[in-house]
């Protein structure tokens, strides 16, 4: 089988790890590999929760919602939950039309009906129901960070991917450490892909991530991921603390954002549709500062 040459470009990373992450805010499901889809990886971000006016909630107000575990099966997805009995949900099948709000888009969607609805309901605390994107929609990532290139994305916050390298994690880690912190997991990042072979926020300076044999998958980063408070929530308490926060204010600052914090890059799919991300592949980037 032929292999990439990565002698045309700057720099040579590994896909060390991938995630989706099927409900949005829900935790997120490991895994060796994943079909890419122009919108991102099969099934990341394809179920959202939503309140009873149809607007998208997440970690931000509810930090339990990083307690539900989510399980990937053949034809369905398992939701798991303290205290709660599993809710299995057909991967192919929904219920009513409905029209939820994700940010500043409303987009169409399909409610996922009663039961899961329920379940929702009673474990955060407040009326709640689940919804499935419409995948005849088109939600586009923004036009002026795509450079307008019309990159789809489901639930996402705005693009199909994150990618973040674990030497930006183990430099976290280093400054937590320093600080008397404990360390913390990739997980309250939620990238979909880890890279590793790369310096500490390399990510942030690549152009163009040619990924696999012959590079038939072609990534482009085109923004940095501006971080929320969800990063303090602690993924198996639902705890939440601000040393992450605060640490990252001191050294990720970022002017492109007009000062947030940045960790991790979003990234959007140019080639690759229906082809195999793996963990272990090589990605060859050059720079792009």
């Amino acid at each position: 089988m032929p292999t990439m040459s990565t002698s045309a470009h700057d720099v040579s990373a590994r896909i060390a790890r991938l995630f989706v992450y099927p409900v949005k805010s829900c935790a997120g499901v490991e895994l060796p590999e994943a079909v890419l889809t122009e919108a991102g990886l099969d099934l990341d971000r394809a179920w959202m929760v939503v309140d009873a006016e149809g607007e998208f909630v997440t970690q931000r107000e509810l930090p339990r919602m990083a307690l539900v575990r989510v399980q990937l099966k053949h034809h369905e997805v398992v939701l798991r939950a303290p205290g709660m009995l599993a809710l299995h949900l057909q991967i192919d099948a929904v219920e009513a039309p409905a029209k939820v709000r994700v940010w500043d888009d409303v987009v169409p969607a399909y409610d996922m009906g009663d039961v899961a609805a329920q379940w929702f309901s009673d474990f955060l605390g407040q009326r709640l129901r689940l919804v499935r994107f419409d995948p005849e929609h088109r939600r586009l990532s923004s036009l002026q960070w795509t450079q307008g290139v019309e990159a789809p994305n489901q639930f996402s916050d705005g693009f199909p991917l994150l990618a973040a390298s674990q030497a930006s994690l183990d430099l976290l880690n280093q400054r937590l450490a320093a600080a008397g912190h404990p360390p913390v997991g990739m997980e309250r990042f939620r990238p979909n892909i880890v890279l590793d072979g790369i310096e500490a926020h390399d990510e942030d300076r690549l152009g163009t991530l040619h990924v696999g044999d012959a590079g038939a998958i072609r990534l482009r980063p085109v923004k940095p991921c501006p971080r929320c408070p969800i990063p303090n929530v602690d993924p198996a308490t639902a705890q939440a603390e601000p040393a992450v926060g605060d640490v990252l204010q001191v050294y990720r600052r970022n002017e492109r954002l007009g000062g947030a914090v940045a960790f991790g890059m979003n990234l959007i799919v140019l080639q690759g549709d229906g082809e195999l991300l793996r963990v272990g592949q090589l990605a060859a980037a050059s720079w792009q500062f």
